[in-house]
């Protein structure tokens, strides 16, 4: 079991931050882990800032900050299926229901609390992640177990779905999750399919819109920790858990988007 993430000397990311910081240039380290140099300037930039208020014993200014905004993070995670379980406990309180919609009232509440209890759990996980504090149990297990479940999965395109990773189960179908639901954004995708492919060091599963653009602000949103969506682009914490749960096991999460659709993908290290 690993707490905390990866934090062994295989980690991709510190052992890019420790060659920039050896005298490599970005540019240099970028092409050989196979990233874009702007994310290992944000690696750097958060190791020396980790490291400075470590040893300067200065709190974070940004830790109430993210405090209030987990707070309501959480209160906009659990509204809707809240208010579903609500309104099916309501109608099953009225003598008038008729007995053959007793017992489908039953299910569908179900339904609902089974949504409450799987935001719940979504919450502990970006609780523990913004502490550090993120529990992974890996196992190898393949892509086909990974993607069991999502919506409209066809075949798994690429290396194909026999692929064998080594991740915490759980954490990665979420993972996956929430990339397929980010992927089915407005507008509605034309097909949607998953792919699996080598990029250097990493491993790449792509999720893959045949679709007109998503709207950038929406594409922004995907990624903005804590976006509470209150306009309607139907972006949730889902997507920066899911970020958090990938930097967790040593990989980085992005997107692409030209005119003809967008690629969402997750890169973890190959075992």
């Amino acid at each position: 079991m690993l707490e905390g993430g990866r934090t062994d000397e295989q980690d991709p990311r510190v052992q890019a931050v420790l060659e920039v910081l050896a005298g490599r240039s970005t540019g240099e380290v970028a092409a050989r882990w196979a990233v874009d140099p702007v994310l290992v300037h944000r690696w750097v930039a958060a190791f020396v800032e980790a490291g400075a208020a470590q040893v300067t014993n200065t709190p974070d200014p940004e830790a109430a900050n993210q405090r209030d905004r987990f707070l309501a993070a959480f209160a906009h995670e659990l509204r809707t299926p809240l208010t579903v379980a609500r309104g099916w406990v309501a109608m099953l309180q009225e003598d008038e229901l008729p007995p053959t919609m007793v017992a489908s009232s039953l299910t569908k509440l179900a339904d609902a609390l089974a949504r409450l209890a799987d935001r719940i759990i979504d919450v502990e996980l970006l609780a523990a992640s913004s502490l550090g504090l993120t529990r992974l149990e890996p196992t190898y297990v393949t892509i086909d177990e990974l993607a069991a479940g999502l919506e409209g999965l066809g075949e798994i395109a690429g290396l194909g779905g026999d692929v064998g990773v080594t991740v915490d189960p759980d954490h990665f179908r979420r993972v996956l999750r929430d990339l397929w639901l980010a992927g089915r954004s407005i507008p509605a995708p034309r097909s949607l399919r998953l792919e699996v492919a080598e990029i250097g060091p990493w491993l790449e599963l792509r999720v893959v819109r045949d679709a007109d653009p998503i709207d950038l602000e929406v594409l922004k949103a995907l990624f903005e920790p804590f976006d509470l969506n209150d306009d309607g682009t139907g972006v949730t914490i889902g997507l920066y858990l899911a970020r958090a749960l990938v930097v967790a096991h040593g990989g980085t999460l992005g997107a692409d988007q030209d005119e003809d659709g967008a690629v969402l993908w997750v890169r973890i290290p190959r075992r």
